[in-house]
């Protein structure tokens, strides 16, 4: 996964949730543009209600889809 195909996620306007899937089955939800941050090896998701912080290598990033609300 590349970088740039994140940044079009986080970029897009209006805004809309995102999902990012990882290599070992992790699911993480992009709920805002704050939420995420990128570097040249990692993409960086903040969970602030739960105080967490997820580090994920691009290289083990397995898709970026819209998230899906029922």
């Amino acid at each position: 996964m590349t970088m740039e195909t994140i940044r079009e996620f986080i970029r897009h306007e209006p805004f809309e949730p995102f999902v990012i899937r990882l290599a070992n089955g992790e699911v993480h939800e992009v709920l805002q543009p704050e939420c995420v941050a990128l570097t040249k090896t990692k993409v960086v998701v903040t969970y602030p209600d739960e105080d967490r912080v997820v580090h994920c290598g691009l290289i083990h990033v397995n898709s970026v889809e819209a998230l899906q609300r029922a």
